[in-house]
């Protein structure tokens, strides 16, 4: 295999080529030190084979890999793979275990294949089941199209209120997903507010080239509501600590975020609607602000 010819010297041959190539390298370290932390070794044929580089690329890129970060790695002459020392440190603020599980579960879902992943060796893999949910292409399309156009859509609309389905007008500004369903946010021209519509349940769509209501009026989109999660006080306190691991809570307690728009589908998720506390193992968490909370609940369904 031949060298890679010095790219030191071609670039200002053109725009932005310096750039391309920093960012290029960069790609390529953010991938060895992936590696390096989740596999615990990576060799050369790693990246070669990864980003389709020569092997002196790739001995140029473990070098300055290192030399950022020489306490990493050493070389293992046995296995001729470079192997992760103890004093491991990251050297990407990205390399979290949470970067590393979505991508086993975008791997495991099928939504990155697997020649586009970082991960190398993974461990068997499922993933809880959930119904398919059909969209057509068109319905999407044109509420893309309308988001990034700012333009409105008539779509004829079954929702749960309504035996029949109904025509309406919006003017969608942002996408949102509820854990199991895709949603589109938009200013309803017939009940005269921002409403979610659920996108499977759009039956037909039009692009109206009419300015639509600009989403910064959406207040509820835009609003911030801080969850003060703690344990059901109701439990033991051994399970109490247990649920405190669960979700990092720190001093009995955790904050999340999330906006107005979507309080109700993160308290129908988080299984607080309910303020029932009396089956303890279906309500293992409770929300320390709900007064204040509930009086955010977005009113009207779709």
């Amino acid at each position: 295999m031949t060298e890679e010819p010095n790219t030191a010297a071609d670039t200002t041959s053109e725009p932005g080529a310096e750039k391309s190539l920093r960012w290029s390298q960069d790609r390529r370290l953010e991938f060895l030190d992936f590696r390096l932390r989740w596999d615990g070794r990576i060799n050369r044929s790693d990246l070669t084979s990864f980003f389709g580089i020569s092997i002196p690329q790739a001995t140029n890129d473990i070098s300055k890999y290192l030399e950022r970060a020489p306490g990493n790695a050493s070389y293992d002459r046995s296995t001729r793979m470079y192997i992760a020392l103890s004093s491991f440190k990251p050297l990407f603020p990205t390399n979290e275990p949470d970067r590393y599980l979505d991508e086993l579960l975008a791997r495991t879902t099928g939504v990155v294949p697997s020649e586009l992943s970082f991960l190398g060796w993974t461990p068997s893999t499922v993933t809880v089941p959930t119904p398919a949910r059909r969209l057509r292409p068109d319905t999407v399309i044109a509420v893309l199209t309308a988001i990034r156009r700012g333009v409105r859509l008539n779509v004829t609309y079954q929702s749960m209120s309504t035996p029949e389905p109904s025509i309406r007008m919006l003017s969608p500004h942002g996408v949102a997903f509820d854990g199991f369903r895709w949603h589109v946010r938009a200013y309803c021209h017939l009940r005269h507010e921002f409403r979610d519509f659920v996108l499977a349940r759009i039956l037909d769509v039009e692009l109206v080239e009419v300015a639509g209501t600009a989403g910064k009026d959406d207040a509820a989109w835009h609003q911030v509501v801080n969850l003060v999660l703690a344990p059901n006080s109701r439990l033991p306190k051994a399970s109490r600590r247990v649920i405190e691991l669960d979700y990092g809570m720190e001093n009995g307690e955790v904050i999340l975020e999330c906006r107005q728009a979507v309080l109700f589908y993160t308290l129908k998720r988080l299984g607080l609607l309910d303020s029932d506390t009396a089956n303890l193992r279906g309500q293992q968490i409770v929300l320390r602000n709900r007064a204040s909370v509930m009086k955010l609940l977005p009113h009207g369904g779709t």
